[in-house]
């Protein structure tokens, strides 16, 4: 792993930090997303409560679990860079988690499922967003062991989407899909029986 470059000045060794000026951002950055973290955290139990599709409670528990992970993840991220692990008010996480919120106030199952999969997919786009952003950032500045975790968040991240996706093209909308089939398969045989009647005529 890539190391700082360093010099002598004076007999003392200085590190030398590419692209400083982006390290003000980078940390206020991390204690934005340790806030959205920590958030998450106390709001996905009630999405995973609320929703009626055990594929997405099974999708929503696991991540869960991968974002209680992703909390300790940004602590080492702090840690790596000398800063103490600090949080700063989220103002889109906790928007973002009140539209989740409002998603399990659905009354029609189908309805809330679909609702609480938009919140959450909301979620993941603000989340690979920022942490897309953090890491190119911590690879701009050398802070190598930086940018390997939040890599690590960001992919886990860029999965949950891609399964929320799966979730509800196919899982929870099993219903729906199959009576859509058995109206295709009607339409069709009354096309069948109209050609017969004709042919008859």
């Amino acid at each position: 792993m890539r190391q700082h470059e360093k010099h002598s000045m004076g007999g003392a060794a200085v590190a030398e930090m590419p692209n400083e000026h982006l390290h003000e951002p980078f940390v206020e950055g991390l204690k934005d997303m340790y806030d959205a973290e920590k958030r998450l955290v106390k709001a996905i139990p009630k999405l995973v409560k609320a929703a009626s599709c055990e594929s997405l409670k099974q999708g929503l528990s696991k991540h869960l679990k991968e974002t209680a992970g992703h909390v300790n993840r940004l602590e080492k991220v702090f840690q790596s860079i000398g800063e103490t692990a600090k949080t700063k008010t989220c103002p889109a996480m906790k928007g973002l988690v009140e539209e989740g919120a409002d998603a399990t106030n659905e009354d029609d199952e189908r309805s809330r499922d679909a609702a609480i999969i938009a919140a959450a997919q909301k979620v993941e786009h603000y989340e690979i967003a920022s942490y897309g952003t953090l890491r190119t950032w911590a690879e701009a500045m050398g802070h190598n062991e930086a940018a390997d975790l939040l890599e690590e968040t960001l992919n886990e991240e860029k999965a949950a989407d891609k399964k929320l996706t799966e979730i509800a093209k196919t899982e929870c909308n099993k219903a729906e899909s199959g009576e859509f089939e058995v109206s295709e398969e009607s339409e069709e045989s009354e096309d069948s029986d109209e050609e017969e009647t004709e042919e008859e005529q």
